[in-house]
């Protein structure tokens, strides 16, 4: 039997697409926000803690199944404890995050073209929400134009990659865009922790709330955060790690990745948290009353900040917002590689087949949904069910699974990850997997169900909430149970 798959040309070229992955745009918006809203500087704390803890735990463990059956987390799982569906499930959250994920990335390409002249007027949340999204009251499907165009140049441009395969498309997209987003960002920064009350935003970003530290939701965040931004638990480092060579080094690579993404995300938190320092000094507030998270941060407070520049805000802002597209286009091919992956092991699909089905499809249904009055509400609610349920539950119960049901299993993961790595696996790796891991994921998901049963999400109406959200949980829950009973159409190990 001969084994056909892909691989990176080199362990460089894994440790890079790894990095492109977990380096998205969470890690620009998200990061900062987290970070100053549970305890600032003493946030650092426990996330560091996470990042050993849980983070590089769960991240050897996706690339010692991925590794050692050399296929996407469906084939994977099945292999390795017969629970095929378990893959699936993952491949179905995937799927889904790469539909809006493009619709994000979209709107930061466009903001790149918004930025040169600072198109967007005084009034930068009435420009995002009403000129650009035209937003609607309800579940409104109208057609925007500009939504449309922006995706369809999106989709474009990730097809491209895709088509050229592991080496010529999606490790090569890498080597360009992984030094291009930290040029763009070092640029960033530096322009940032220049302007005049630069030092106010980083002693809001750095300045210990030690008392933040004794409260639990603090370490959930960290946790939380970890799971998200090292992109593990729904398939990416998994895949990815199926396409390295036999005798590959995974504890070092995972260590590299695991800092390049964090020392990122705190150069991100630099970056943006001088910028809303400048911002308070010139409104004359508190950092805390400019200081917002997610969208509200990337689309409505960044602009307003550039605006206040004068013409030198020009530059600035298509910095920021280059940043957000090279940063979103890698973690984006990464995503949609897990489904391309995966149905090319289920139905021994060509490389060209699999990214012209799954690419296609996908881009049909985000460009329907995401060109509309409603594409806001869509990216909102759908991005909390698929992060907050989808991964979390997905990571929560390959875990269990291995470590409380299949103990056997984790020395057989064990020995295949140490036979080649730098730093061995032990009885330290099997407790915070047993233990730390599964705990945090479980509380992590515990709260989230709580919460969106008895409070909602978002101020949206139940039937809305209901509707898209429902729809998502029942996309994860059919596809992984049918496409695992499905036959396979592949023999072997092809």
């Amino acid at each position: 039997m001969s084994d056909n798959r892909e691989s990176w040309s080199a362990r460089s070229g894994f440790i890079l697409a790894a990095i492109g992955s977990a380096v998205g745009l969470g890690n620009i918006w998200r990061f900062p926000y987290v970070a100053y809203e549970n305890g600032g500087g003493a946030f650092l704390v426990p996330y560091l803690i996470a990042i050993f803890a849980a983070g590089l735990p769960l991240l050897f463990l996706d690339y010692a199944v991925g590794h050692k059956f050399r296929k996407a987390p469906p084939t994977a799982y099945k292999k390795l404890m017969n629970s095929e569906a378990l893959g699936w499930w993952q491949v179905m959250v995937t799927l889904v995050i790469g539909i809006y994920y493009a619709s994000v990335l979209s709107w930061a390409g466009s903001y790149m073209y918004y930025s040169i002249g600072q198109q967007w007027g005084a009034n930068t949340e009435d420009f995002f929400f009403k000129s650009y999204l035209a937003n609607g009251e309800g579940l409104a499907m109208g057609f925007v134009p500009t939504l449309f165009f922006g995706l369809v140049i999106v989709w474009a441009v990730v097809m491209f990659i895709l088509y050229g395969g592991v080496r010529r498309g999606v490790e090569l997209a890498n080597k360009i865009f992984m030094p291009l987003l930290v040029i763009l960002f070092s640029i960033l920064v530096i322009q940032a922790i220049r302007l005049p009350g630069a030092a106010e935003g980083l002693n809001a970003f750095f300045t210990p709330n030690w008392d933040a530290m004794t409260n639990y939701k603090v370490w959930l965040a960290a946790f939380g955060h970890i799971f998200f931004s090292l992109s593990v638990g729904f398939g990416i480092m998994l895949t990815y790690a199926s396409y390295l060579n036999k005798k590959a080094n995974m504890t070092g690579s995972g260590v590299v990745v695991a800092l390049a993404n964090s020392s990122f995300e705190i150069l991100a938190g630099i970056g943006v948290f001088a910028v809303l320092g400048f911002m308070a000094q010139s409104s004359g507030v508190p950092v805390k009353e400019v200081v917002s998270g997610g969208i509200g941060l990337a689309f409505i407070a960044f602009p307003k900040i550039i605006s206040s520049m004068g013409a030198g805000g020009d530059l600035f802002g298509f910095l920021f917002f280059a940043s957000l597209v090279v940063a979103g286009i890698t973690s984006m091919v990464s995503i949609l590689q897990v489904p391309i992956a995966a149905f090319q092991d289920k139905f021994g699909w060509s490389k060209n087949k699999a990214v012209t089905i799954i690419g296609g499809v996908s881009a049909i249904i985000s460009t329907i949904l995401f060109s509309t009055h409603s594409a806001i509400t869509f990216v909102d609610i759908i991005d909390y069910f698929a992060n907050n349920i989808g991964i979390v539950g997905g990571g929560l119960l390959s875990i269990i699974l291995v470590s409380w049901f299949r103990r056997p299993l984790m020395k057989q993961l064990q020995d295949h990850v140490n036979q080649y790595s730098s730093i061995k696996l032990g009885a330290g790796w099997n407790f915070l997997l047993s233990v730390i891991t599964p705990l945090s994921l479980l509380v992590a998901l515990g709260l989230t169900i709580k919460a969106v049963l008895t409070e909602g999400y978002g101020g949206y109406p139940s039937s809305t909430l209901w509707l898209i959200g429902g729809a998502v949980l029942v996309f994860f829950v059919l596809g992984s149970v049918l496409l695992s009973i499905m036959k396979d159409k592949t023999s072997g190990d092809n």
